[in-house]
Formats: structure tokens, sequence, C-alpha cells
């Protein structure tokens, strides 16, 4: 099995564009660059989860729209289709999955947990968009429907915990 060649540190440092999309640095973990990107995405989480939702979502949405052009170009630059170590789009992912999530340090980890667990599966559509939707938008939307079962999970464990609490 051939590895996929990473950018070196260097590299992203000389790009701002593959810094962001490589999770400052995160995606070039020789192990589960996934995780690791969707662990940098915590402390960002910290920053925002205290805003109203609207300015929350709008940050979403944000940091989503932006995230195609990030991916694009890493993609570009590493000429490869969703190249491992490109992890904006877990940071965005998770950013989502925690959309209205409790404030307490175990929910950040039920998160992200619920999070890996979807990105990682890819239940149907998941897996299908993954495999079919190219280009920035492609490594994005798949993370997103993720996101999307990750936080109907989430949103269901608070709804029965605050229902038999």
């Amino acid at each position: 099995m051939t590895s996929i060649p990473k950018p070196s540190p260097g590299q992203l440092l000389r790009s701002p564009v593959q810094a962001l999309a490589f999770g400052f640095g995160a995606g070039l973990a020789p192990k589960a660059p996934g995780t690791w990107g969707t662990l940098v995405g915590i402390p960002v989480y910290w920053l925002i989860q205290d805003l109203s939702l609207l300015p929350y979502l709008g940050f979403v949405l944000v940091t989503f729209l932006v995230g195609i052009w990030f991916c694009e170009v890493a993609s570009r630059a590493q000429q490869t289709h969703d190249h491992p170590g490109i992890v904006w789009d877990e940071m965005v992912g998770y950013w989502l999955t925690m959309t209205l999530a409790p404030s307490a340090w175990w929910w950040v980890l039920v998160g992200f947990v619920l999070f890996r667990f979807f990105d990682i599966l890819k239940p149907w559509p998941v897996g299908w968009v993954d495999r079919r939707v190219r280009g920035g938008f492609g490594i994005m939307i798949d993370d997103i429907i993720a996101a999307g079962y990750a936080w109907l999970c989430l949103q269901g464990l608070v709804y029965v915990l605050a229902t038999w609490g």
C-alpha cells in the first residue's frame, strides 16, 4: 500500500490556506489525522460556544463556505482529492455537531465521539456523497451530513437526559 505524501510543516507555513486546511498541522499526524483535526476544533468551539444561535450558525456557515475554498486549494496543491490530512472539514463538522449543545466538558466529549463515529462509519448518504461528490464542496459536504447524524443523536441524548433528570 502506498502512502499519500504529506506537505512539510514548512510548506504549510508558506501557505496560510493549506495551514488552515490541514488544521494548523494536525492533519500531518501519522495516524488518525481526522481525529486530530477534530481535536483542534475543540478550543475554537470553547471560544464560540456562548454565542447565541444565529451568530453561532453564521460562524458555522462562513467556515463551511470558506472551507470549500480552503479544501479545494489544498486538494489541488496536493494533487489528490480529499487528502487525508485535509481536516478543516472535520473541524466544521464538529462545530455543527455542537450546535445548541449544553455547556459542560463532557458534552464536548460526547459531541466529539458522536461526530467521529459518524464521520468514520459513513452511513448512507455520507459514504455515497464521499465517493461521488468532488472538489472542495465534496470534501466538506460529507462531514456536514455526518455532523447532522451526530447532532441528531446529541440532541436526542440531551432530550432524554433532561426528561429523565
